[in-house]
């Protein structure tokens, strides 16, 4: 499987786990949202659809110029009060249009492919960037929304890669190499394991982290039996997912996982969801967190 296949398949399965959870959260429509707020002539008219995208808008200072987001958009704070668009693979050409845009930014996730046709006939410019989990993909979608915005990103972009390697000297120094459990769950009927390509999987290693779900691609169910196997040293849970198990003491009641190494330590880590998997322009500070959270030698590098 090449890697462009691969990260389609991740892509199609976690971010449908990830960004529903988030969208269930949210308000679903436009139409439910509050009244968009009035623009000045010629002004630029933003629908940002996922969370990277709107997160480096604002870190842009384009923030003003946004007028829609969707639910995935849950940072910073201001972008959240902006009337709603849905979910990032269910979108509905009427909840954008009535939000008068002039351009529309979103990534390859977002659909279906006749709502972005449907946008594109009624002439509002839509621009798709990559989804794919990588640094390298965080670090040009900063630069190409910003020519599109036109914003300079080189200062944010050399803040991501300052944060970075600060990360990448604190995973050098670590003397450990703990096998970490990316899980994500929405209650505890529904718990999947990040695999291979994921951005569970990228952030686990760049860490200095073992992937414990490396024996397949994309996301898989978690079984009692799947946990107690992969012996996982640490499990690492996003914030929201942990909320739904019921917070630490229901992740630590998970069938089998008093029979891991992590759940008979109670290494339990867990995340804002955005910063951990959205591999936006706080990735580096993520990373940073995540290498001090499953390194405890290192302190608080």
């Amino acid at each position: 499987m090449t890697t462009a296949v691969r990260y389609a398949v991740v892509r199609g399965v976690l971010f449908f786990v990830l960004l529903a959870f988030l969208g269930a959260c949210g308000r679903s429509q436009a139409s439910g949202a509050p009244e968009a707020k009035p623009s000045d002539a010629g002004a630029m008219r933003i629908v940002s659809v996922g969370g990277a995208v709107t997160e480096v808008l604002f870190a842009l200072g384009a923030g003003s110029d946004v007028f829609g987001i969707d639910t995935s958009s849950v940072y910073p704070e201001a972008a959240w009060k902006l009337p709603h668009v849905g979910y990032q693979r269910t979108l509905a050409a009427e909840g954008i249009l009535s939000l008068r845009p002039t351009l529309v930014i979103a990534t390859a996730d977002a659909g279906p492919p006749a709502v972005i046709e449907q946008l594109r006939a009624a002439n509002v410019r839509v621009e798709i960037l990559p989804a794919d989990p990588t640094i390298e993909v965080a670090r040009s979608r900063i630069l190409s929304i910003a020519k599109l915005v036109g914003r300079d990103g080189t200062a944010l972009v050399s803040e991501l890669d300052a944060d970075l390697a600060r990360a990448k000297s604190a995973a050098r120094a670590a003397k450990s190499k703990p096998k970490v459990l990316a899980v994500y769950a929405r209650g505890a009927n529904v718990l999947h394991v990040l695999g291979k390509g994921t951005p569970g999987e990228v952030m686990v290693e760049l860490a200095g982290g073992d992937n414990a779900g490396n024996a397949f691609d994309g996301a898989k169910p978690m079984t009692a039996e799947s946990l107690v196997s992969a012996a996982p040293d640490v499990v690492l849970v996003p914030s929201r997912g942990l909320e739904s198990l019921g917070g630490l003491e229901g992740l630590a009641k998970l069938p089998g996982m008093s029979d891991t190494p992590a759940g008979r330590a109670s290494r339990f880590v867990a995340m804002d969801d955005l910063l951990l998997l959205g591999f936006g322009p706080r990735t580096g500070k993520a990373l940073l967190e995540l290498t001090s959270k499953i390194h405890p030698e290192l302190g608080n590098p």
